[in-house]
């Protein structure tokens, strides 16, 4: 009995082993190539695809605009003096005659009280010098008097004459300036911006108030001298605005350029469904030539980890995370730079779906 044990012992510990690889090796030859299929089958995304093709575009030269109103007034006071009153606010809406500020009248007032003393005297030597020139006529047709005294007489009242005029002229120039102490808007509109405060001083030629009127929208920009040789009054440009771009009309283009900067100032007027407000910033597009482009829709262009890329799609349908370098962006495209060939084929749709080495179907295939 001992002896059969020993013999049987080692057969019996390889038997399930044996057992267990004969086992699994009758599974796996069952369906080798099923299995296989399944590990490696890829996931499957439904998205639509873009096939790139480059084409010839406008070189443009974008520079930065602000736009304004075309009816924009600025607001100064043609006296020197501090600042009385100031009850206007950015914001508020005026009309036109409506009183703006008023500026201290107190030298003023002391220059049209000395300009009415000054005439009230020219008045009165006016007054001597005509009873004189009456009185010594008389004599001089009765020949009681010599023609040289009469001369002298006649003299002094056409000096006293003039006298009067000129004390009137400036009568009624210090009393002008009396009423520019009070001053209103020229126009409708509204503050657009406010550069002094009350008690500050006011000076002829220092603007106090902006006033922006109802009227055509107009970008203004500064364009350099190589662009502005290529540009003409009537040319469409591009204005880029909030993800959108609008055509514009170049309306002036100022010959002479900033002896600073030397750049040429150049307005352009914007479409009445502009859709912008005078202040806000944009850029445009001046047009210098043409190049070949590629251009994507801005909506394919995703960030993974900080890294700016596409999805394209290979023969097989497999897509593929690729870096790219964007360039300016027109309307809902954006210029590609590097990264991209003009027979590619791109994701635009489903993206937070789309991952490296899935598989694009149900979409359209371009």
């Amino acid at each position: 009995m001992t002896a059969m044990n020993h013999s049987v012992l080692p057969l019996l510990r390889r038997a399930p082993l044996a057992l267990v690889l004969s086992t699994a090796l009758l599974s796996a030859c069952g369906h080798p190539s099923e299995t296989a299929q399944t590990a490696a089958a890829p996931r499957v995304v439904a998205a639509q695809t873009l096939k790139l093709a480059s084409s010839d575009q406008q070189n443009l030269t974008l520079l930065s605009g602000t736009v304004m109103s075309s009816n924009q007034v600025q607001v100064a006071s043609r006296l020197m003096g501090y600042i009385r009153t100031l009850n206007v606010k950015e914001g508020q809406t005026v009309k036109a005659g409506q009183l703006l500020f008023q500026v201290d009248p107190t030298d003023i007032q002391g220059q049209v009280a000395q300009a009415r003393a000054g005439l009230a005297q020219a008045q009165a030597n006016l007054a001597n010098a005509k009873g004189d020139f009456e009185r010594f006529g008389n004599l001089y047709k009765e020949q009681a008097i010599p023609k040289q005294q009469w001369d002298q007489v006649q003299l002094r009242y056409q000096v006293a004459q003039e006298q009067v005029a000129a004390a009137q002229a400036g009568y009624n120039t210090a009393a002008a300036q009396m009423r520019y102490s009070s001053v209103t808007s020229p126009i409708t509109g509204v503050v657009v911006q406010k550069m002094a405060n009350q008690g500050d001083l006011a000076a002829p030629g220092r603007p106090v108030l902006v006033i922006e009127g109802q009227g055509k929208l107009q970008v203004t920009t500064q364009v350099p001298g190589e662009v502005f040789a290529k540009i003409k009054v009537g040319d469409k440009v591009q204005v880029l605005a909030n993800g959108k771009s609008l055509q514009g009309t170049i309306a002036q283009a100022v010959p002479v350029a900033d002896p600073m900067s030397h750049t040429h100032t150049v307005k352009i007027d914007l479409p009445a469904n502009a859709g912008l407000d005078s202040g806000s910033f944009v850029r445009v597009g001046f047009a210098v030539g043409s190049s070949p482009q590629l251009r994507v829709p801005q909506g394919a262009v995703v960030d993974r980890a900080g890294m700016t890329g596409v999805f394209v799609v290979d023969k097989d349908g497999i897509a593929h995370f690729r870096l790219v370098r964007l360039g300016a962006e027109m309307g809902a495209d954006v210029e590609i730079q590097a990264g991209l060939n003009a027979d590619d084929t791109i994701v635009t749709s489903n993206l937070p779906e789309v991952e490296n080495g899935v598989k694009i179907g149900g979409g359209n295939r371009g």
